[in-house]
C-alpha cells in the first residue's frame, strides 16, 4: 500500500485517475495548482487507486494525503 501525498499546499486542478483505475509508477494520479504553476502528483509504484481522498476544487497542505494506491 503506498499513500500519495500532496509535495506543496495548492488547489486541486484536475484528478487524473479516480477510484478503481490502474496507475504505474510516474503516471500523474491528481494536478495541483499553486501560485499559477500546475504540479503533477504521481504515483511511485505501480498499482490501482483503492482510495481518492480529494475532489476537483478541494485545497489540500502539504502532507495531506491524496490517494491510496494498492
Amino acid at each position: 500500500m503506498e499513500k500519495i501525498v500532496a509535495s506543496m499546499a495548492g488547489n486541486v486542478w484536475k484528478v487524473v485517475k479516480n477510484t478503481g483505475d490502474t496507475v504505474t509508477a510516474g503516471e500523474d494520479v491528481v494536478i495541483l495548482e499553486s501560485m499559477k504553476m500546475e504540479i503533477p502528483i504521481a504515483a511511485e509504484k505501480d498499482g490501482t487507486v483503492k482510495e481518492l481522498k480529494v475532489a476537483e476544487g478541494d485545497f489540500v497542505n502539504e502532507g495531506d494525503e491524496i490517494a491510496i494506491i494498492e
